[in-house]
């Protein structure tokens, strides 16, 4: 992603304030720019780098604001930036894995509004949306609604519905899902690319829906995490090919996967004897066998030889850096 200070969206794909039914200029307001910093040996530097800027959205009064999680996993340093420039240190309260959702607390008063949080179960396609970014009307996209359906991603990550929306903004971490009611309605995850009849390659927005965080809200503020038992991880990265084939594509450190002897290649055809087709039934078939720490059997393939492996699954907060209170 680009540094906020090096991209600005041309003016023809900004909102048009005078076409919206609320105050644009406040909404934005409440966004402001985040950056973080991480230890070089916290367990996502490889992945996600030490140096890590995107957004947060203030939910709270006090300075709470919501972003997504992995700008701010394993942080040691955050700071927010308003957009009349004013820099705030924060600490981090919380990352639920699950949703996707990170919190962060500012250490002083930010002096910005706060953006209540809407509805997303009643977003259709084809529904006007802003995608605010930090930095105003300059760093902030007019955009569609185009689809909201289940995703999975190849991190053992999966949410129903996710929030797709088009045009594409150039630096969608944290970014502000602002709906139809000038509401926060979701946060920016990723950018991902769809191929539209014709074979057109077009990119797209995926946005975790608000309403995934306000069953965990106030568990995440007092814990630091929800109360349901984490689920098992097993610490690789994989992909769904288009032959409803399972794929290995990488390993997550020292962790489970790569102690019971993974490699990138590996085909995954059963779960517990149960055959996976798609990367939403796979992480469904390992969820369902319990908790974190529960063995996961696996039914793999290799260079065309079948055999079976039992994983014995993890916490994956465990394997992280925790938040350092300022």
């Amino acid at each position: 992603m680009q540094s906020p200070d090096e991209w600005e969206i041309p003016p023809e794909y900004q909102p048009d304030p005078r076409s919206l039914g609320y105050d644009l200029k406040d909404a934005l307001a409440a966004v402001v720019s985040l950056r973080a910093r991480v230890p070089d040996d916290a367990f996502t530097a490889e992945t996600l780098g030490t140096e890590r800027a995107g957004q947060g959205v203030v939910i709270r009064d006090d300075g709470l604001v919501l972003t997504i999680g992995y700008l701010i996993a394993e942080a040691e340093e955050v700071w927010l930036t308003t957009n009349k420039g004013r820099a705030v240190q924060a600490d981090v309260l919380a990352y639920d894995y699950e949703s996707g959702f990170g919190l962060v607390q500012a250490l002083e008063p930010l002096g910005v509004p706060v953006l209540a949080l809407g509805d997303s179960r009643h977003l259709k396609p084809g529904d006007h949306v802003v995608i605010g970014g930090s930095g105003g009307l300059s760093h902030s996209l007019a955009a569609q609604v185009v689809a909201c359906q289940e995703f999975a991603g190849y991190w053992e990550y999966l949410i129903d519905p996710a929030i797709f929306t088009a045009p594409a903004h150039p630096n969608w971490g944290g970014t502000a899902l602002i709906g139809p009611r000038g509401d926060l309605v979701g946060i920016g995850s990723l950018q991902l690319q769809h191929q539209a009849s014709g074979g057109t390659v077009v990119p797209l927005n995926m946005s975790v829906p608000i309403d995934l965080l306000k069953p965990i809200l106030d568990d995440l503020l007092t814990l630091g995490r929800t109360k349901s038992k984490p689920r098992p991880w097993l610490g690789f990265y994989v992909a769904e090919a288009e032959d409803d084939q399972i794929t290995v594509i990488g390993l997550a450190g020292d962790a489970p996967a790569q102690r019971a002897g993974l490699r990138a290649g590996d085909q995954i055809h059963a779960v517990a004897g149960q055959t996976v087709t798609s990367l939403a039934e796979f992480y469904r078939a390992v969820w369902d066998l319990g908790a974190a720490g529960v063995d996961v059997p696996l039914t793999l393939e290799r260079e065309g030889d079948m055999f079976d492996v039992t994983i014995r699954s993890a916490d994956r907060g465990r394997f992280m850096k925790g938040p350092r209170l300022q």
